[in-house]
C-alpha cells in the first residue's frame, strides 16, 4: 500500500511533464495501441439471516487513438439475488448490455496512471418473477457515466486497473403498464461502486 501510494504522489507531480515520453516495447500505453480489458465486481451483504450477492463482469476492448485518447467498447453481464431471514428469494435479477466512450490517460507511457472517462451505456435488466402465474419484469436502462481510473502495468503487456464508478446519469423504464421512466443522478461514493480488472497490451 505505501508504494502504491508513493507511486500515485509521483504522477501528480511529474506525471504531466512525462505523459509524452513512450518507452517503445515498454510498459504503459501509446498511440496506436490496441488493448483489451475486463472489469469485475462482486459483493456479498448480509444483514442478519438476509443477504444480497451480487456479480458484474464486462470484458472490453480499447484502441488509443492519440498520445492521450483512447475509444473504449464493452459488452457485460450482471446478476444479483436477495435472500430473506427463511432463505426465500426477494429477488433475482440478471441482465446484459453494452457500452461505449472515451478515455482520457493522464500518462498512458508511465507504468502507474490515472484516467478519466465519458461512457454511454444500454442495458436490459430482467426481474424474475417469484410468485407463480406472475410475468418476468424487463427493465430498459440507459445510462452516462465519468468514471475515474487508477491502471498500473505490472509488465509491459499486462495492467491491474481499478475503476470508481463517479459520477453519473441514468434512465430506467420498465416494461409494465402505465409505468413511467426514472431518471437518476448519482454520485458513486462507497466500496459498491469500485470495479478491479485487467488491461492486456496486443
Amino acid at each position: 500500500m505505501k508504494k502504491i501510494i508513493l507511486s500515485a504522489v509521483a504522477i501528480l507531480a511529474f506525471g504531466f511533464a512525462n505523459a509524452q515520453d513512450k518507452k517503445e516495447g515498454g510498459a504503459g500505453l501509446g498511440n496506436g495501441d490496441l488493448y483489451l480489458s475486463g472489469t469485475f465486481n462482486i459483493s456479498n451483504v448480509k444483514e442478519g439471516d438476509r443477504k444480497a450477492d451480487n456479480l458484474t463482469i464486462r470484458p472490453g476492448v480499447g484502441y488509443m487513438f492519440s498520445d492521450n485518447m483512447a475509444i473504449e467498447g464493452s459488452l457485460g453481464y450482471t446478476s444479483g439475488k436477495t435472500t430473506d431471514a427463511a432463505g426465500n428469494d426477494t429477488s433475482d435479477m440478471s441482465g446484459f448490455g453494452l457500452s461505449a466512450g472515451v478515455k482520457y490517460f493522464f500518462t498512458p507511457a508511465d507504468s502507474f496512471s490515472l484516467s478519466i472517462g465519458g461512457m454511454l451505456s444500454y442495458d436490459m435488466n430482467t426481474d424474475k418473477a417469484l410468485v407463480a402465474g406472475a410475468d418476468d419484469v424487463k427493465t430498459t436502462v440507459i445510462g452516462l457515466n465519468v468514471p475515474v481510473g487508477l491502471h498500473y502495468f505490472v509488465s509491459n503487456n499486462f495492467a491491474i486497473t481499478t475503476t470508481w464508478g463517479g459520477l453519473g446519469y441514468s434512465s430506467s423504464k420498465p416494461d409494465t403498464d402505465g409505468a413511467d421512466a426514472e431518471n437518476k443522478i448519482n454520485l458513486g461514493l462507497n466500496l459498491s461502486t469500485i470495479n478491479f480488472g485487467l488491461i492486456y497490451k496486443l
